[in-house]
């Protein structure tokens, strides 16, 4: 009889407290937004972006996988279109908290080096497409980003990513040189320096 009664006591106790758990999860439930995929930049509860001292620079700087990306037309692109130029991946989502805090300096960094043939494509993942991002950029004034899509992840999971955001920097010789994992401040002097450094 006690090991009957000793069960009935803990299905009782896991109902319980799953109705509990239930209950707070419902409680802490935002209200709906207009647009619940898209993170608000203001809305975000970030971490601060982190320096570049983070930035993990490759032992043997060696090309990446040769995978697909998209542009915003749907055309299907590569790393090895951009020859030459230096380049900064950044694989993000518009619902990645992270990401979204991330995106400002991102642009300020794609301004500050437009000039010397180092391009930002920041590929999101977002399974909507080039009209999600469209509408975010819009949303948060990002407009020296284009839009670059990798909507089913598989350019990270190619190239490793272990999360989002993930930033891969690449030389002019299409050689992966250095990546950052999370968000970074991309827009600071040092960081600026760091990039062209490593991009040469």
């Amino acid at each position: 009889m006690q090991p009957t009664t000793r069960r009935a006591i803990l299905a009782a106790t896991a109902i319980a407290a799953s109705g509990t758990l239930a209950a707070a999860a419902l409680f802490r439930k935002p209200p709906p937004a207009p647009t619940p995929s898209i993170i608000t930049i203001a809305a975000a509860e970030a971490p601060p972006l982190q320096s570049l001292a983070g930035l993990r620079a490759s032992d043997a700087p060696a090309p990446p996988a040769d995978t697909v990306f998209l542009d915003a037309e749907g055309a299907e692109r590569r790393i090895g279109d951009f020859a030459g130029q230096g380049l900064v991946i950044n694989l993000w989502a518009t619902w990645c908290v992270p990401c979204v805090a991330e995106m400002p300096a991102l642009q300020a960094m794609a301004r500050a080096l437009a000039a010397e043939r180092i391009a930002v494509l920041a590929l999101s993942s977002d399974r909507g497409g080039a009209p999600v991002v469209q509408k975010f950029y819009a949303a948060h004034g990002i407009d020296a980003l284009p839009v670059w899509l990798d909507p089913k992840g598989a350019a990270a999971r190619a190239w490793g990513a272990r999360g989002l955001p993930t930033t891969l920097i690449i030389d002019r010789q299409g050689r992966e040189v250095a990546r950052a994992e999370g968000a970074f401040e991309w827009g600071s002097a040092a960081a600026l320096a760091k990039v062209r450094a490593l991009i040469g």
